[in-house]
């Protein structure tokens, strides 16, 4: 009786929402990835001796040794060539109570940088105050792939701090919670 009941809860909770081809429905496709939560990042850079940052959660780390990490812009994207040339660059990694500053660096708000605490880090790109961490990147390729471009970056000092960072998943912002104790472990 418990196996069955535990079926059929499982066969409400797996549901299927949609399906189809990504080149058919990309909106749909782009609900599918969704579902996949990311943090929030504003990634920095100096270009043209002035600071350039953007909103990222195309960001994930690569390797330990050498401590590389990644993110990828779009190729029609207002700061695709600041990026591309600049030798440095920060991952901000922003805390749970940032949403603003996530959102001031979505548009193409022209005072974006006066509205927020940072000093100069390696090569001058932006350390935003606030943020739960900060990677100093110097640049070591850019990948061509599809419509955007993967910038891939050597990690030369880091940064975190206390507090929570601030998430995104189906859409909206959201805030990480831990699980109970045994649930603990980490993914390899």
């Amino acid at each position: 009786m418990m196996i069955q009941q535990q079926f059929v809860a499982d066969k409400q909770r797996w549901a299927l929402l949609e399906r189809g081809r990504p080149l058919d429905d990309s909106r749909s496709f782009r609900r599918c990835l969704g579902q996949y939560p990311t943090g929030v990042t504003v990634i920095t850079a100096s270009h043209d001796g002035g600071p350039v940052g953007m909103t990222v959660n195309s960001f994930a780390s690569v390797s330990l040794d050498p401590p590389l990490i990644l993110w990828s812009i779009r190729r029609e994207s207002r700061n695709v060539e600041a990026f591309r040339s600049a030798e440095h660059f920060v991952v901000n990694m922003l805390a749970h109570d940032q949403v603003q500053v996530s959102q001031w660096f979505c548009t193409s708000h022209p005072q974006k940088f006066e509205l927020v605490s940072w000093v100069a880090g390696l090569g001058g790109a932006p350390l935003i105050y606030g943020a739960v961490a900060q990677l100093e990147c110097q640049r070591v390729s850019v990948q061509e792939a599809g419509d955007h471009l993967i910038l891939i970056g050597e990690v030369k000092q880091y940064a975190h701090f206390d507090g929570k960072p601030l998430t995104f998943s189906n859409g909206e912002y959201a805030m990480t919670q831990g699980l109970p104790r045994e649930h603990h472990g980490a993914p390899n």
